[in-house]
């Protein structure tokens, strides 16, 4: 992992197209801003965990609905 210092209105730089900015401290709080194209998702952690567990659990319902009509009909 890489850990930067960096000040109010400083940013980092991602593969030339996200660019991460502080907007604000404020306590124990930091406020960033991130710009990326439209294309790439961005996420608080707990939203993407969120967004997996989602995923993960529809694949898993429509595999177990595919396994209960395999073979409907084949009689």
């Amino acid at each position: 992992m890489l850990v930067l210092s960096r000040k109010k209105n400083e940013s980092i730089v991602i593969n030339d197209d996200i660019t991460i900015v502080v907007v604000e401290i404020r306590g124990d709080k930091v406020r960033l801003g991130v710009e990326a194209p439209k294309e790439v998702p961005v996420h608080r952690r707990e939203v993407f965990d969120a967004i997996r567990r989602n995923e993960t659990t529809v694949g898993k319902k429509a595999a177990s609905g595919a396994d209960a009509t395999e073979g409907a009909g084949d009689e």
